[in-house]
Order: C-alpha cells, then structure tokens, then sequence
C-alpha cells in the first residue's frame, strides 16, 4: 500500500504529527507496533504541562515546550480533554539556593514563559500549607498545568482519523528500505507499505529505526521511572504541581495533582538497557518517599492504591532529535523525546508538519475538522441532564467500575469510537474503567464480557493489551 507520508509510532509525537499532517492534501497512515494508541512513553508519565523555564535556552526543548504548552490548553477546548492550568512551583530548602531559583527565572525569561515570581518560604506555605517548613523560598510559575496524557493522545489521534489519517495496528516495523522515489516499510505477518517521507516516531525504538536508513548512528537510553498514584480521597493534598530545584539528571521528585483528582509522587530516574521492561522495584519506591518527604509533611502513603513504571527515551546529546537526516532524505526523525515531550507534543507536530509540507509544496484542506467531541462522562454529570441520558439509552445508567463510576455506555462508547479499544487497557486508558481504588478488582470481568459482545469474540482472547495477556486460558466452545 502506498501512502504520502508513513508515521511510525501512535504515542503522543506520533498522533500529534498525524493530526497536524491531516490539515493537508496528503495520505498518510500511522503504523503502531503495539494493538493501541498510548502504548508506550506516553501511557506513563506525569502528565505535567511545563512552564518552559527549564529547557536550556536555544535548544529543540525550549523552542517548543512554550509554545506546545500553550497549544494544549487552547487544544483541550477544541478537542475536548481534560486540563487544568493549576501551576507550578519549585521549591528550594537552603536561602542560599535563592540564586539558583533567579537563575530558573531568567531562563524561563529568555524561553518566553510569562507569570512567574520567586517568593519566600512563608509564602510558598500560605500558597501549599502540606509543604515543609525547610522549604526556604520557591519560584512559582502560574502558567503551568496538568493535563490527562491518554485523553490528549486519543483526541489528537481521532481527530487525525475523522480528517482522513489511516491507523494500522499490530504492525511491528521489521525493516525499513531505501527505495529511487521513497522508501518501503516492512512490517510483521509479511506486510509492506510504501511512501514517500516517514516519520520516525518510535519512541525508545527511534534509535532502531533511524539506524535502519542512516550511516550516522543515534543512540537512546531507556530511563526509567516509577510513581505513586493515590486514591482521590487525598487528591487536594497540593494544588499546585511541586517541583524540586532540578538536578542534572532531570527535574527530580514531583508532587502533583491529577486532572482527575487523585495525587501522584515520582518519578525516579533510573537508566537501564531492556527497553520493554516496566517493573516497579521497592528501592525505587523507597526513594520516591524519602525524597517527597523533603517536599511535604504527613504524606498519607496508607492512601496509595498502586505504583507503576514509565520508561523515557534519552538520546546521548540530551535534547531533541527532531528534523530530516542528511543520509536520508525524506526520512524525518522525532527521536529522544524524553520531558517535557507531553507539554511540547503539539508544537512537535506543528514542526515537522512544517518541514514535509515546505518540500512537498502541497496545499490546506478547505474542509478540515478543526474540533472532536470527546467521551461521554456521566460521574459529575448533573442528574437532569443524567436521567434524559439514561432514557435515551439505559446503558450509561448501568455502572460497571463502581470506584470511577463508569456505566456500561461509557464502555461501549469507547470500544466503538473512532479508533476503538481492542483491550482492557484500551478501555481503561479512554474511559478509567479499572483506574479507581480496588484497580479493576470489581469490573474486569463485566468489562471482559462487554468486550466480547460488542467485537464478537471469545473470553479467553480478552487481553490486558497485546496478544499473549490473556487473562483466561484453555479452549472455550
């Protein structure tokens, strides 16, 4: 099959550059190794939407943290996710450091980020009274925000797919060949697809990818990281996301709260070479509370409900790979795009739609769907507007995760969206059916069976996510 542009990776760069390519008279299909979108780097994160006073001034990083960060919060409107502009803060323990703290400032300054000032440690109590008493003075950004990464993923994605993206999944790329006019990609079960440009996408693979084609080699680092997520019980622990002064390994231990009211700490920052491995460890979560500790008092730990593993892609040079290789024409790599990647992401996809678009001098659709609509959300819904819901179709009056309260129509919906799920994960990740305290103890096996319904298939071919989590085993008649 042959297409204009072939995107490799359906995280969150990935899906940003397929809907900022969708507002142009291009084909373009996204290949995604995995059965989902948000399978990845972008499934496990913070979900933080930094200031921008971080990034070294001049880099990849800083150009687009600003301007994607803004993006977002203009994006959530049109696309219909969740957002929060609850602000920043990074706190230091030594008055010493405040010099330290100008020097954020001035960088952020020069990075374009507005609303910050540096305030003393009695302040930043007033603000966050959890803090410690040793905080002694902290910079305090207002811009900065929260955002939930499945939903931003998904809306991107859909609204690439209702503007004419194709979407192929299962489709593990085995090879990529330089072809006079192009290139062929080779995938899994024997099938190849042809284009133009790629676009490397691929996450903690990029550098895979990239070396398939390219005599000028890139290396990425598998950075681990674990968090702590609490039951939203404690979710007003802090309003704002509270960094610590960063470190030269990154931006350290952060308390935040969620888009959806619970509270997370992490995460750790932790190098290692199995790109595929997302366990948690004790000394991990050990060090995630000793450090938190520094930050707050009386953290609940009795209120965590689980711990899970991210793993980042750090490229050797530190910032961004984003741009066209010299060896290789056409071929457009989105490597190394480790935090703050999420709050960059729409900025990213802006970029590099640039760079295809300035050589294939192609033309803006005139009919280009600028907005989505997103899932259905009855908890919080009020109990008019809930009761005609329920008239028109009983099934979102039917709950099925009691801790989320997410109703059988909201379960449905996301198996039959745009890009339906396919897995139990799939589904938890666009609606939280299984997100809540008992962690889908309660639901799995009504959503199980919701799934087989609706797609047709046996329970013991339900998986976690990819094929081989089955949660049941042996022949069913």
């Amino acid at each position: 099959m042959k297409y204009d542009v072939i995107i490799i990776g359906g995280g969150v760069s990935g899906c940003a550059v397929a809907r900022s390519l969708s507002k142009y008279n291009l084909s373009v299909v996204l290949l995604e190794k995995t059965e989902d979108l948000c399978s990845g780097t972008s499934k496990a994160n913070s979900g933080i939407v930094h200031s921008g006073y971080d990034p070294e001034p001049g880099t990849l990083m800083a150009k687009l943290n600003v301007t994607g960060s803004a993006m977002i919060a203009k994006l959530s409107k049109e696309l219909d996710f969740s957002y929060v502009q609850n602000g920043s803060m990074i706190i230091s323990f030594d008055k010493a450091d405040k010099d330290k703290l100008q020097d954020l400032y001035n960088r952020g300054i020069k990075n374009g980020v507005g609303d910050m000032e540096i305030i003393d440690g009695d302040r930043a109590r007033e603000i966050e009274q959890n803090l410690n008493e040793e905080v002694a003075g902290a910079l305090l950004c207002n811009t900065g925000g929260i955002v939930d990464p499945f939903g931003l993923t998904y809306a991107l994605a859909e609204n690439a797919f209702a503007n004419g993206v194709s979407f192929v999944f299962n489709a593990p790329v085995k090879n990529i060949i330089k072809e006079k006019d192009g290139y062929t990609v080779e995938c899994g079960n024997n099938r190849k697809y042809q284009s133009q440009y790629i676009v490397n996408a691929a996450g903690l693979y990029a550098d895979e990818m990239h070396n398939m084609v390219s005599d000028k080699k890139i290396n990425i680092t598998a950075r681990r990281g674990n968090y702590l997520l609490f039951d939203s019980e404690i979710g007003d622990f802090v309003t704002h996301t509270i960094f610590q002064l960063p470190k030269k390994s990154g931006k350290g231990v952060l308390i935040t709260p969620t888009t959806h009211g619970n509270l997370m700490i992490g995460p750790t920052s932790v190098s290692q070479n199995e790109k595929d491995d997302t366990s948690t460890y004790a000394s991990d979560i050990e060090f995630i509370k000793n450090r938190a500790g520094l930050s707050t008092k009386n953290i609940p730990f009795n209120k965590v409900i689980t711990s899970f593993s991210g793993l980042r892609a750090s490229e050797d040079s530190g910032d961004f790979i984003i741009g066209e290789i010299e060896d290789s024409e056409n071929f457009f790599d989105v490597a190394g795009i480790k935090s703050p990647g999420l709050s960059c992401s729409p900025a990213i996809g802006e970029y590099v739609a640039d760079m295809i678009v300035s050589k294939n001098k192609t033309s803006k659709k005139e009919n280009f769907i600028t907005t989505r609509k997103g899932p259905t959300k009855t908890k919080g819904m009020n109990q008019k507007d809930y009761t005609a819901l329920i008239k028109k179709d009983s099934s979102y009056g039917k709950i099925v995760c009691r801790c989320e309260q997410i109703s059988e129509g909201e379960i449905i919906e996301a198996i039959n969206s745009p890009i339906g799920a396919t897995s139990l994960d799939g589904i938890k990740r666009r609606v939280r059916a299984g997100m809540g305290r008992c962690q889908a103890g309660f639901c799995t096996a009504r959503t199980m069976e919701i799934l087989c319904e609706q797609l047709d298939m046996k329970m013991n071919k339900v998986c976690k996510n990819v094929k081989g989590s089955e949660l049941l085993k042996g022949d069913e008649e």
